[in-house]
């Protein structure tokens, strides 16, 4: 579904519905309310423009404060129908922590099944992000690592095994489409696969190594009788 066009409620101005801010008076516009795709929606939008879904209600979860990694201001929290998240409002990246992710992975995963569409869903390149940056982690302050979401989704992640996972704007809508499109099935069933050629080939290597020794255990026994037949010859001649 395409972004609609709307008003600037401050200025008045056209905006698309996914805009974050005003082009003209740099009003803010758009936040992540979509409880189901978690895309962004237009202050006052009833329903979706990403996947339709009805807005939500959103309030304000009460949790610690922490910060946003990219722009070290504090992250206001959300919850999002069952779902707490950390949102930051200059950046629009998210901050979701594990338990919090793996629900929605398997909530969305359950989605696709139900509605027939957990169709493989094609491998994606990861997209150029210029210049790389380690962030900290909100919580513990740690670098986390850039991940290849599923290691095919084409979206590059900041994760701390610990603690949770970092989105940059849109990242996690792309991650939650990659799973309805059947992404993670695809996955596990791509991953499966090279374990089954792994153990082929350790299989075929193991049956080499016993064939050579065997080879080399049949020639010894060879050499061994060569040596006696040779020595006895020897022997025979001296004493004759």
């Amino acid at each position: 579904m395409q972004a609609e066009t709307l008003n600037c409620p401050m200025c008045g101005a056209a905006a698309a519905t996914d805009d974050p801010t005003c082009n003209y008076c740099g009003a803010r516009l758009a936040t992540v309310a979509c409880a189901s795709c978690f895309g962004m929606m237009f202050r006052g939008s009833k329903h979706c423009p990403r996947c339709g879904a009805p807005a939500g209600q959103r309030a304000d979860a009460d949790l610690p404060s922490l910060q946003c990694p990219r722009c070290v201001i504090e992250m206001h929290s959300l919850l999002l129908g069952a779902t707490v998240i950390r949102e930051c409002e200059r950046c629009l990246g998210l901050w979701v922590d594990v338990p919090a992710f793996e629900k929605i992975c398997a909530d969305r995963e359950q989605q696709a099944a139900v509605l027939g569409a957990a169709s493989p869903a094609p491998t994606k390149p990861v997209r150029g992000v210029g210049k790389v940056r380690y962030l900290p982690c909100p919580e513990c302050e740690q670098l986390m690592n850039r991940i290849n979401f599923a290691r095919c989704s084409g979206v590059v992640v900041d994760v701390c095994k610990g603690h949770g996972t970092w989105f940059d704007r849109e990242e996690l809508s792309s991650i939650v489409e990659f799973i309805r499109g059947g992404g993670l099935e695809a996955a596990r069933s791509k991953e499966k696969a090279a374990l089954e050629e792994e153990r082929r080939h350790l299989e075929s290597l193991s049956r080499r190594e016993h064939s050579g020794s065997l080879m080399g255990i049949a020639e010894t026994d060879d050499e061994r009788r060569a040596g006696i037949a040779s020595a006895g010859s020897l022997l025979k001649h001296l004493l004759g």
